[in-house]
């Protein structure tokens, strides 16, 4: 079977569009279609359906994926069992627009002689496991979200505090203000389609609807980023919440807004997670390039700057759950 085809269609089945899973293979929508459409012929069943959305998942696509990620999990432990430091260091960053991917490429500027190998895993659990297993070297996540501990055998650091924006439309409510308080979001309709409860994330937002009274709403279906921003940019009443460092690019009519959330800010811990033994030396070197501007974790809840020095400017009050390691 052809992996190529297998990791085009998980990264479309997770993309929700061809167009954007072609945009994080680095290859052309036309391409994507091509490898989809070589796998449905190898496997003799159709795996997407065409909308006018995007691309969704059939019965037996569903049925197929867990199974093309083993696949892929399979060829990733074949790739890290060659010896460290002949290899490119596999970092996992959740996802290809948000923070630790920027914070990735920056480590990439600084080290340009440095092979990485990015993926984008779905949970902290899978990329936990996969830590441990060798299958990556290292995971940017929030830790540890309630209810779990990180095994003994696996080491983390908060690395960067990204604040949190409300995006909204032009027509919004607070479309025109520069910054927002916490508590001037109560009773506002924050749409995030996107949470999956168990994920770091929704455990992340959950403890940031409880601290300040915010309603999140998760109902309807997610088509993706796209989709999101078009109702955000019709809407008078919806809102979400994105990170500081998350790309967005929205058509110019669109007119969004990305206004600033402070006293507190409330902001999203990255850590950096990797496994004790690792000693691959590029694991090493991002390690250094990230420590310099690190401090030791405040205490949960409000703080005034002593989380991470990094993403936060000092003297900025802010706000984390109180599980954030």
């Amino acid at each position: 079977m052809d992996l190529d085809a297998v990791r085009t269609f998980v990264t479309a089945a997770d993309a929700g569009r061809f167009q954007d899973a072609a945009a994080d293979l680095s290859v052309t929508p036309q391409a994507v279609s091509k490898r989809i459409a070589a796998l449905e012929r190898r496997l003799g069943v159709r795996l997407f359906t065409r909308t006018a959305r995007g691309a969704k998942l059939t019965v037996d696509g569903q049925a197929f994926l867990p199974h093309a990620r083993d696949l892929l999990r399979a060829e990733a432990r074949a790739v890290g069992s060659v010896r460290p430091g002949r290899r490119a260091l596999r970092v996992d960053v959740i996802g290809r627009r948000l923070a630790p991917a920027t914070l990735l490429r920056d480590f990439r500027l600084a080290h340009p002689g440095t092979e990485l190998d990015v993926v984008t895993l779905f949970d902290a659990d899978a990329a936990v496991e996969a830590v441990r297993t060798g299958t990556i070297d290292a995971s940017f996540r929030a830790v540890t979200m309630p209810g779990r501990q990180l095994p003994d055998d696996i080491r983390a650091v908060r690395v960067f505090d990204e604040p949190l924006q409300l995006l909204t439309g032009p027509d919004h409510a607070l479309a025109a203000a520069r910054t927002v308080t916490p508590a001037e979001l109560a009773g506002q309709r924050i749409w995030m389609p996107g949470l999956v409860p168990g994920t770091e994330w929704a455990a992340y937002y959950d403890a940031l609807a409880a601290a300040f009274s915010v309603t999140i709403e998760v109902t309807g279906p997610d088509f993706g980023t796209e989709p999101l921003l078009d109702t955000l940019a019709g809407s008078r009443s919806l809102a979400t919440f994105v990170g500081e460092r998350t790309h967005l690019v929205w058509p110019a009519d669109h007119g969004l807004r990305r206004i600033a959330v402070r006293e507190p800010t409330p902001v999203y811990p990255h850590s950096l997670v990797w496994h004790r033994d690792n000693r691959h030396p590029a694991l090493a070197a991002l390690r250094d390039h990230l420590a310099p501007e690190v401090s030791p974790g405040s205490s949960p809840g409000p703080s005034r700057g002593l989380s991470s020095v990094r993403g936060v400017h000092p003297g900025v009050t802010t706000w984390v759950p109180a599980w954030a390691e």
